[in-house]
């Protein structure tokens, strides 16, 4: 079993609401902001850090907690993609690739301080409505901290991301629908039962604060890694904007610390219009029905943290179809990374932005690359022909 060694960051002040900057004490919200709940907008909570810390501390010590890495989650490659520039006619391509995380996606990063924040409080077993990465994810971490996990999914979960689970030792519940998953879940966390990872809530806020301030170290990451050649567009594969957040904020940060002047813009992809309604004038606390391949970034809701990410950076949505998609998988494998189908829609949507007039051809761009796609289940309709010797 993994020894926690991390801690809080002693510089951390309480928990405040990104929507109306309420404080509140250091606790879990997992339905974030009551006030904005009881008015019908709900909203998460983050924690807050003293401007000191910005001001004497190097990046890496920014976060919730410290003390190293669980399982080796973070400091992942930023990969040059000279064959993709030349397909796209672009100044710069670079992926962020967070396949190389130890369960192979960026869902690492949220599990490591879910678990750790699930031990300093005394909760023994973690919970996730997920059906691929985040299961997955969670299900490693807390059986490296010696907690029990239960992942809530549907029947259709890929047999590929469910033996992996269950060979952590997570136990998996079905239930009939997506909306159930987090019926149950909800149940379970207002009982005491379950410490949950993920959101539960229809319009949703994100996922665990302490887990989504884990996906900042992403930026911070970027930041070091770019040197003179920082990046001026950031495309990130969304569902409920956990990640693109975190890595809108941890600009944010590096803006406030004095270590750059100028934002990038963050930029979320959709496998159908969600945000991009929203930003059109649609309420965001509607439901968007569609249906997708892109299974990892699916659902038919929107966050506020979604749309304060893309505010904060000048950034924008773009909705692409999973056929592109499925084009794009093929361009990065034969550029030399294999991703996951909902991680190749980064490359898609760069397109798109690109086409579209709002990334211009001479931008730094960074594409990131969610998940690897080993994990993925494939279905061949003929057998592998056999060559006889």
């Amino acid at each position: 079993m993994t020894k926690l060694g991390a801690r809080r960051n002693p510089y951390m002040t309480g928990m405040r609401c990104i929507r109306c900057n309420r404080m509140f004490p250091i606790a879990d919200y997992f339905e974030g902001c009551q006030r904005c709940l009881t008015t019908g907008w709900p909203a998460s909570v983050v924690p807050e850090y003293d401007d000191e810390l910005f001001r004497c501390q190097r990046p890496e010590t920014w976060l919730a907690y410290s003390g190293g890495a669980l399982l080796g989650e973070g400091n992942t490659p930023l990969v040059r993609l000279p064959v993709i520039e030349g397909l796209i006619g672009l100044g710069s391509v670079s992926a962020k690739y967070e396949g190389a995380n130890p369960t192979g996606s960026h869902k690492d990063r949220m599990s490591a301080f879910v678990v750790q924040r699930a031990k300093e409080v005394g909760a023994t077993t973690v919970a996730v409505a997920s059906s691929g990465n985040a299961g997955v994810s969670l299900a490693a971490y807390a059986a490296s901290a010696g907690l029990n996990c239960v992942i809530v999914t549907t029947p259709e979960m890929n047999a590929n991301w469910r033996h992996a689970a269950e060979t952590h030792g997570a136990e998996i519940v079905a239930t009939a629908t997506s909306k159930e998953r987090w019926q149950l879940v909800a149940e379970k966390v207002r009982s005491g039962v379950w410490y949950p990872a993920t959101n539960y809530l229809t319009p949703p806020v994100g996922s665990n604060p302490y887990g989504v301030d884990g996906y900042r170290a992403i930026a911070y990451e970027l930041f070091e890694q770019a040197g003179a050649n920082q990046p001026t567009d950031i495309v990130v594969p969304t569902s409920r904007g956990d990640i693109v957040w975190g890595v809108a904020q941890g600009y944010v940060d590096l803006r406030k610390a004095g270590l750059l002047t100028e934002l990038p813009k963050v930029h979320a992809v959709e496998p159908f219009p969600r945000i991009t309604r929203v930003l059109a004038g649609a309420d965001m606390r509607e439901t968007f029905p569609g249906s997708s391949a892109l299974v990892s970034i699916g659902g038919g809701t929107v966050t506020f943290q979604a749309m304060e990410a893309l505010r904060a950076t000048g950034g924008t949505a773009v909705a692409i179809d999973a056929d592109q998609a499925k084009t794009d998988q093929i361009e990065l494998a034969r550029a030399g990374l294999y991703l996951e189908l909902s991680s190749a829609s980064a490359l898609s949507g760069l397109k798109k932005l690109v086409n579209d007039g709002v990334v211009s051809r001479d931008a730094k761009a960074v594409i990131l690359a969610t998940s690897h796609g080993y994990k993925e289940k494939v279905d061949y309709e003929h057998p592998l022909p056999t060559l006889s010797l």
